[in-house]
């Protein structure tokens, strides 16, 4: 095993979780993100910054009495488009997971020095993963029958890493088990966290088909 790889950088908190591979569209427009870019514009590409969910506190105002997530994803910027008020629509997508080893105020926005965590495919993904899809398809059929706007049918990758974190971004759930399946030490064990939690999620909407709070596959604009 040789050291970790560490970098230093530009800190974005959302009350969202980023995995590796998806798509995150951001809209900035406070003076501290307007400043970030200028900053993040001004490095040769790629151009990176780390999406951090938030565990206490909120996206726009004082960074003050923020609490973060220990574990990020790096976000990358595919596109950038400057509004003529100054303010910023980007594309990003994300990239390599990080733990945060140490915060840096000393700016108007935050920095980190980070660790980047491997990505492994675990012990014996093959038959959790066939069992996840499985229940992905029937979660799908349920949230339409519940009235919900699903996307057309997404093509599952076969590759574990890269399944895990697709139905780990595709289900809709709250901040806590979105934070923990990034967290998840390999891709085995983030599937097997994800067929619990489909099991748990169709049985709830078989017993009250009502549409879950926020939108299936969402690719809205985050506002910071």
């Amino acid at each position: 095993m040789g050291d970790a790889v560490t970098e230093r950088l530009p800190l974005f908190p959302l009350g969202t979780v980023l995995y590796p591979g998806l798509v995150l569209p951001l809209h900035l427009f406070e003076d501290r993100y307007l400043l970030m870019m200028r900053d993040l514009l001004e490095r040769p590409e790629p151009r990176r910054l780390g999406v951090v969910g938030i565990e206490l506190g909120h996206e726009v105002g004082d960074t003050a009495g923020l609490r973060l997530a220990e574990v990020g994803c790096v976000a990358e910027l595919q596109g950038v488009k400057r509004r003529p008020d100054g303010r910023y629509d980007l594309v990003t997508v994300g990239a390599s997971r990080f733990r945060i080893k140490e915060l840096d105020r000393a700016r108007p926005y935050l920095c980190g020095e980070v660790e980047f965590l491997p990505e492994q495919p675990g012990t014996d993904p093959g038959p959790v993963a066939h069992r996840v899809r499985l229940l992905f398809q029937l979660y799908r059929h349920r949230l339409a029958a519940a009235g919900a706007e699903v996307t057309e049918p997404v093509e599952l990758p076969e590759d574990p890493v890269r399944l895990s974190y697709l139905i780990a971004a595709a289900v809709v759930l709250d901040g806590h088990d979105k934070q923990r399946l990034l967290e998840a030490e390999d891709a085995a064990l983030r599937l097997r966290a994800e067929h619990h939690l489909l099991i748990r999620e169709n049985r709830l909407l078989n017993a009250m088909p009502t549409v879950p709070a926020g939108q299936f596959l969402d690719a809205a604009f985050h506002p910071n």
